[in-house]
């Protein structure tokens, strides 16, 4: 499948200019001392002007992606930061090597070799101290490990983090599943959980698990280790369904007293992240069961009404924009109907949002002040803020796939078709 803009018409323009807009915008406000992480900063703000680049052929755009990224790549070298996919050295990481294949950039020698090499050193067994998350744990460097695929280190890295995952997994009457202790939890979490808990949200949970063994199985990385933790954990997840006529399918994590309750729509917690990575596991591993559950989620998604969809923003992370993307990724996998028409709606969603003048290219990012109260702020990242929106929006008026989105784990790369499950080869979510 050719991925294809879903907006067409004057929506289809309005989209348009309004990413170019928000990517003018984010050129004028450059810091040379501003955050250089994949999530808030400099790293995200290069793959947005490279997804612009190749949407218009534009040589400023070109030329801002290549001084963002070597400033990024600048601030790892000098300054202290973590072994993190969205908030550290490794989301800079992951955005040099995809770049460099999206803007056809690759020179001699590889400039990540060494960065590898600190990551496999962290990644020895029954050594990891982190998370298991995709945010800052075990799947995110896993999303790198993925990118770098097929050199041997990516391999490496991605072979190591399968058993640390299998040291970690908690066998249960259920299936398999991982649970994150009190000490791992932010101030936020603990207050809901404070005894730890099982995460049922793509950003910190078990679905991120999924989606990055989906793509090991696909890699033949420790395929048969994988295939049995995806199995099981496929397994525990989807015994995990709330009530019928419950706002969602599932709730937004489990724990000791810890009562289930509906979860909000959006990538990082709800049903649309829970759909989108088993979709991604699924097609990975070529199993049809899988991914019709993935379209029963989705669809239920898609049909709740906004006003009860949790949405306060325009973020990838948790607002309209975030899952107008996750609809039209899945719409241009299945050819949904109704999956295009909740995209639609959350772009319209998403247009509407905008003020103009206000924060970067008229979007604000809703944020919680140390108070515990709703606060609004102008966030450049790819996350939470306008560069995130930019790249939805661009990925909905092209014909450019959004390959930028594996950093989510809502699509995977490209490999053979398979003919059968647990055969070698990835299919990705665009064809």
């Amino acid at each position: 499948m050719v991925w294809q803009p879903i907006a067409e018409g004057a929506l289809q323009e309005q989209l348009s200019r309004t990413a170019f807009e928000i990517a003018a915008a984010l050129a004028a406000r450059v810091n040379p001392d501003s955050d250089p992480t994949l999530c808030n900063g400099a790293a995200g703000q290069a793959v947005l002007h490279a997804y612009s680049a190749r949407s218009r052929e534009g040589l400023a755009d070109r030329t801002q992606a290549v001084r963002l990224l070597d400033q990024a790549a600048e601030a790892v070298a000098t300054t202290p930061m973590q072994a993190a996919l969205h908030g550290g050295f490794v989301g800079v990481a992951w955005a040099l090597t995809h770049v460099e294949d999206v803007l056809g950039g690759a020179g001699d020698g590889d400039p990540l070799s060494e960065v590898d090499e600190v990551l496999l050193q962290a990644l020895a067994p029954s050594s990891w101290p982190g998370t298991y998350d995709l945010m800052g744990g075990l799947v995110g460097i896993g999303i790198y490990a993925v990118e770098r695929l097929p050199r041997p280190s990516g391999e490496a890295m991605l072979a190591r983090i399968v058993h640390l995952l299998a040291e970690r997994a908690e066998r249960t009457g259920q299936g398999l599943t991982w649970f994150t202790a009190p000490e791992l939890l932010s101030t936020y979490a603990l207050s809901e959980a404070p005894r730890g808990w099982h995460n049922l949200g793509l950003a910190h949970g078990v679905p991120g698990v999924i989606g990055l063994l989906g793509c090991a199985v696909a890699a033949g990385v420790e395929a048969k280790t994988a295939s049995e933790l995806l199995d099981g954990a496929v397994t525990w997840l989807l015994r995990q369904r709330l009530p019928a006529g419950s706002p969602s399918l599932f709730p937004r994590c489990l724990g000791p007293g810890v009562e289930p309750a509906p979860a909000r729509a959006a990538w990082c917690y709800g049903d649309p992240g829970v759909a989108a990575a088993l979709l991604v596991a699924a097609r990975c591993v070529g199993e049809p069961a899988w991914e019709r559950e993935a379209l029963t989620i989705a669809r239920h998604a898609a049909a709740r009404p906004p006003g009860e969809s949790g949405i306060a923003d325009a973020s990838f992370c948790h607002g309209a924009a975030g899952l107008a993307h996750l609809f039209n990724r899945m719409y241009q996998s299945t050819g949904d109907p109704l999956l295009a028409r909740a995209s639609r709606l959350w772009l319209e969603q998403t247009l509407a949002m905008r003020r103009p003048g206000c924060g970067v290219g008229g979007y604000l990012a809703r944020v919680m002040s140390e108070a515990g109260q709703p606060a609004w702020e102008a966030d450049p990242g790819i996350l939470n803020g306008a560069a995130g929106v930019a790249l939805v929006l661009l990925a909905a008026c092209t014909s450019v796939a959004p390959e930028w989105d594996r950093m989510f784990l809502v699509s995977a790369k490209s490999r053979p078709p398979l003919r059968g499950r647990r055969r070698p080869g990835c299919l990705s979510m665009n064809g």
